[in-house]
């Protein structure tokens, strides 16, 4: 893989190449991408969806639109710190093409705010609520009549694929989505392959998979314009990370560790003690004792180790990716930026507390169980009405409940994938809150 194709300015649709030479400079390409996925409504949802504590009523407990912003600054820190590197070791890419380490912060900082798009309510297990109705609940019935890498996609229901249908997909007058450049759109896919082979090796880009059969077409094109390596020759699509994508999976990588650990600390279910004993172990070569004895009060400690953590690991992360930018251009980087990071044995100590006292809170499971009761209510309703309206034996009841249903979702003149990945992509863009409130609707509680 090579840079100048790597930092494609192209959009779908283009008939002509981008030039970064002929760019605006008040407003690059790279910047329009970043203003675009902030304007959607996509976007906008997140403010309303779980990070780690689902329906918190909590002021500083981080939600998915909080977390994809911070995510995004550090991501731009990484991409501005990389891209200095990068062009003092290619030159031309500055020199001839005009390209500046602005640039790079820009991708990643776009894509870094995209990176939790797709994602359902009630956080991760939202993406397992979904995929479980269709494997072992009432879904199951359409298997026998799914392509096997349809039904996968639906039964590993997948927010990274999912945010990818919802930044590409067509609409009617709308064509190729928000329209991104393919730079961001490569930066933005962690997982470059099919649903179908299954975590088929260890490499990292294995681990899940990144766009659905209806966005086949909208992958290879992209994929093919960046000059990706492809990993699978056959009937299987699969191909190596864009490099920039490293950034930007070290970027949420670097605000969960840290900012879920805060959350769990502000909320009480850490001790600040653990807490300063975790996190300054992280610091401990940065730290300004003088400085942090005189702070009194125990936000403005923490405020000042997440600083000082974040900005420790954003070095070590663009140390690493200069360190392995010849693999990662090859495309045989397996593992993530932090798995080789120097402080990971810290960071699989804050991790391992976050998971103890944060995500397997009495709370957080509480809710995590009625968000799978939830959604598969949900499916179970759209499902049933639209396959129905399909078969034209659809009742009274059905078309009205298909009335409640935004115009694009109500569709049944598709394929019966189609169908029903429009319904879980629907259930997928709820917020926490309009996912209870539309339960409730449906079944009886709220008139």
């Amino acid at each position: 893989m090579n840079w100048e194709q790597l930092l494609s300015l192209r959009r779908k649709g283009d008939v002509n190449k981008r030039i970064r030479n002929e760019q605006n400079e008040t407003r690059l390409g790279f910047d329009v991408d970043y203003d675009r996925i902030i304007f959607s409504a996509a976007f906008r949802s997140l403010q309303d969806k779980t990070q780690v504590i689902p329906l918190s009523k909590t002021d500083f407990v981080h939600t998915r639109l909080t977390h994809s912003l911070e995510v995004s600054v550090v991501g731009r820190s990484l991409g501005r710190l990389a891209g200095q590197k990068i062009l003092e070791k290619h030159p031309h890419l500055s020199e001839i093409h005009g390209y500046k380490f602005n640039d790079f912060g820009a991708i990643v900082a776009a894509a870094a705010l995209a990176h939790d798009i797709g994602n359902p309510p009630f956080g991760h297990s939202g993406e397992k609520a979904i995929g479980e109705y269709f494997k072992n609940g009432n879904g199951r019935i359409f298997k026998e009549h799914l392509r096997p890498k349809e039904y996968q996609d639906i039964i590993d229901f997948e927010g990274n694929a999912n945010g990818f249908k919802l930044l590409t997909q067509d609409r009617e007058g709308v064509s190729g989505g928000l329209r991104l450049s393919y730079a961001t759109l490569g930066a933005f896919m962690k997982y470059p392959k099919e649903s179908l082979p299954k975590k088929p090796t260890k490499h990292i880009s294995d681990k899940k998979f990144g766009f659905f059969q209806s966005e086949k077409e909208a992958f290879m094109d992209v994929a093919q314009d960046l000059g990706l390596n492809q990993t699978r020759n056959g009937s299987d699509v699969s191909f190596a990370r864009h490099p920039l994508t490293y950034l930007v999976e070290a970027a949420d990588d670097i605000c969960y560790t840290i900012i879920d650990f805060e959350d769990g600390i502000n909320l009480g279910l850490i001790s600040e003690d653990f807490a300063l004993e975790y996190l300054i172990k992280l610091v401990k070569d940065s730290i300004n004792t003088k400085k942090y004895n005189t702070l009194k009060y125990k936000e403005d400690r923490i405020s000042y180790l997440r600083a000082l953590a974040i900005n420790t690991l954003i070095q070590d992360a663009v140390s690493i990716f200069m360190d392995n930018e010849e693999n990662i251009l090859y495309g045989i980087m397996d593992t993530s930026l932090m798995d080789k990071s120097k402080y990971d044995a810290q960071i699989k100590d804050i991790i391992s507390l976050s998971v103890e006292k944060v995500y397997k809170a009495q709370e957080v499971i509480e809710k995590e169980i009625a968000g799978y009761k939830i959604i598969a209510d949900i499916l179970e309703v759209y499902t049933d009405a639209l396959v129905k309206k399909r078969n034209l034996t659809a009742s009274n009841y059905h078309h009205l409940l298909l009335e409640t249903l935004p115009e694009f979702y109500r569709r049944t003149d598709l394929s019966l994938y189609e169908i029903l990945l429009n319904t879980c992509c629907y259930v997928a863009s709820l917020s926490d809150s309009s996912a209870v409130h539309i339960h409730n609707k449906i079944t009886g509680k709220q008139l």
